[in-house]
């Protein structure tokens, strides 16, 4: 009678364990002294966050233009994606951090007149907050970023400006700005920009276009990340996707880059979606 309990109980917590669902927090927020206010962001936990007290790898994942921390909850669908590919083991429980960089200013980056600091934000303030917040493995090893077109961008510059930090970095369809000096200068120009210091026009676009940044890496920062490029073979940034991805190669740095059917569009980035899971769990597991 006790072997046959054992039994019963044994099968209901696996059937308990395979009914879990993880859960969606899209409206939090966090004070920051930087921006001087309130930042909005969500979170994905995975199913066995709540029942279990271990710690977990982080994944942050930045939306685009257009879209604030909640794209990826309501159209990216990050919660059923990432709770099924957790059942079917295609990756490993995460946790999935989303901030919102449309609120004040639209962008990732420390503005050029220095009046807008959201990397600064996103570096000693929000992750620092996150890490602290949640049962978060703080290791580089445990750590990725991942974003689409305006959060690719921010997702590939984050991770050259710190290889330190990230295990894997996923730029999908990424919008690397302009892919020129002068054109930059042109967008400044249109923004009726105050800055007109030559020198440091030259070393702001140097800091964030990412072909710069992959030529002045060295080789092994670059090598210390796992880079996945994915942008589809209609996408209207094709251009500098693909530029970055010679750039890597011309340095022999390993990486995957997908060119896959599709555009610019939520349907091609779902799709993408588990094979990033996957790739980032890559580096979270022991092999």
């Amino acid at each position: 009678m006790k072997n046959k309990l054992l039994l019963i109980f044994s099968i209901c917590s696996v059937l308990i364990s395979f009914s879990q669902n993880g859960k969606v927090y899209d409206n939090l927020t966090m004070k920051s002294s930087i921006l001087k206010g309130e930042r909005k962001f969500a979170v994905y936990l995975p199913p066995d966050y709540e029942t279990s007290q271990r710690s977990y790898p982080v994944l942050y994942l930045l939306h685009g233009s257009g879209d604030d921390q909640t794209g990826w909850v309501q159209f990216g669908e990050i919660l059923h994606i990432a709770d099924k590919s957790i059942k079917e083991g295609t990756s490993t429980s995460m946790i999935v951090v989303m901030p919102d960089a449309n609120t004040g200013k639209k962008g990732y980056f420390n503005s050029i007149e220095e009046h807008w600091l959201y990397e600064d934000f996103f570096f000693k303030e929000f992750m620092p907050y996150i890490e602290k917040t949640y049962r978060i493995k703080s290791d580089k090893r445990f750590r990725a970023i991942a974003g689409l077109s305006m959060g690719g961008g921010g997702a590939f510059v984050y991770a050259l400006h710190h290889p330190e930090l990230f295990s894997s970095a996923c730029p999908l369809s990424a919008s690397l700005g302009p892919l020129s000096l002068e054109s930059f200068k042109n967008r400044l120009k249109n923004n009726n920009s105050s800055i007109t210091d030559e020198t440091k026009i030259q070393t702001y676009f140097e800091q964030h276009y990412v072909i710069s940044l992959i030529e002045n890496k060295t080789l092994d920062d670059l090598k210390s990340v796992r880079w996945f490029i994915d942008c589809g073979d209609d996408d209207f940034l094709y251009e500098g996707n693909s530029l970055s991805h010679i750039a890597l190669r011309k340095k022999n740095v390993p990486h995957e880059y997908r060119v896959r059917d599709g555009a610019h569009t939520w349907t091609y980035w779902r799709e993408s979606l588990p094979a990033v899971l996957s790739f980032v769990s890559d580096a979270f597991h022991q092999h």
